[in-house]
């Protein structure tokens, strides 16, 4: 029995002709110019994925890069010198975690055009569609407000690099180590060892002392009728002969400084030496400057009145130290 082809059949030089030709498949022979288009749409669609990515490649590896001539020198010098050795593992870290967020965007964005592209395409009203996503979207942007906020908040601090894992930080909910950095939450790791979930969205202020210079500060409380300067001298041979050491050679951005007295009552008179290392490095420095002054002031049976303080340095308290 001879099967009528469908009325698209009869239009020479159509896919729907041509696959009525060779399969003799109503259903298929009719369905052919709609699955040509959906073919061509998941095409070019999956193409310009590929391009998009690989454009995204090419810039993060364009950004871990160097500046030709003198401003890739200005450049490297710069950052070797706020963030030092890790400076390049740093901007690796950062370039790849920015990567991988434009690259779940495009796919996002390409895989919900593709979708409303392929129900145009089988006829179906794409208009009450998109209406009703619009208000799903508004209903569930009030119901979520602080998931959006952190979310938001997240790409931001990605984007801006405030803060990487490894990270000595304060945000004020909680300070310590960022063991991890997600879109989300941030969590962190107290300096006794508890770890914090910070809400992305909740963090107004962020404070990191792992990023450029930290500035070391020492008070030497003296008794009022100490040799101030005598003892200023010995301090700062004491911290210099620390800033020269093989551990702290490369961390000492500016030598130790003495800037003499700074405080003064009726018993004690207080001296300050300072200097720049290193972010990360301040407190290991501190220590050692410390000690070595202790070992110099005992030699010269110079006094201080108290108890060496905690080192007054950028950012938070060191966990090695608590």
């Amino acid at each position: 029995m001879a099967i009528d082809p469908p009325a698209c059949a009869t239009e020479t030089g159509t896919w729907c002709q041509r696959v009525w030709d060779t399969f003799q498949v109503e259903w298929l022979a009719a369905a052919a110019d709609t699955i040509l288009q959906i073919l061509i749409v998941v095409l070019i669609a999956l193409v310009a994925r590929w391009i998009i990515f690989r454009a995204i490649n090419k810039l993060t590896k364009l950004s871990t890069g160097k500046l030709p001539t003198v401003f890739g020198t200005m450049q490297e010098h710069a950052e070797q010198r706020l963030l030092g050795p890790q400076s390049a593992a740093r901007k690796e870290s950062r370039s790849k975690s920015i990567g991988s967020l434009l690259k779940s965007i495009t796919s996002f964005v390409i895989v919900i055009v593709t979708l409303m592209l392929i129900l145009a395409e089988l006829g179906i009203n794409v208009a009450p569609l998109l209406a009703s996503a619009g208000i799903a979207g508004i209903a569930l942007g009030f119901g979520a407000q602080n998931l959006v906020k952190d979310f938001l908040a997240g790409v931001s601090m990605i984007l801006e690099d405030q803060y990487g894992i490894g990270d000595q930080v304060d945000l004020g909910p909680a300070s310590g180590t960022v063991i991890s950095n997600g879109l989300r939450t941030t969590a962190i790791r107290g300096g006794d060892g508890t770890i914090w979930y910070v809400r992305n969205g909740e963090i107004t202020r962020v404070g990191n002392s792992s990023q450029g210079e930290a500035v070391v500060t020492i008070d030497l409380p003296l008794p009022y009728t100490a040799d101030a300067e005598s003892a200023g001298r010995i301090a700062l041979e004491a911290a210099d002969r620390v800033t020269r050491s093989e551990t702290f050679a490369e961390a000492v951005t500016v030598a130790p400084a003495l800037q003499g007295i700074v405080d003064m009552d009726t018993t004690t008179v207080t001296i300050r030496i300072v200097a720049s290392v290193r972010a990360g490095q301040q407190w290991a420095f501190s220590r050692a400057a410390r000690s070595a002054i202790k070992i110099a002031f005992d030699a010269a049976n110079i006094q201080s009145t108290r108890g060496p303080e905690t080192p007054a340095v950028n950012g938070p308290i060191d966990n090695e130290a608590t």
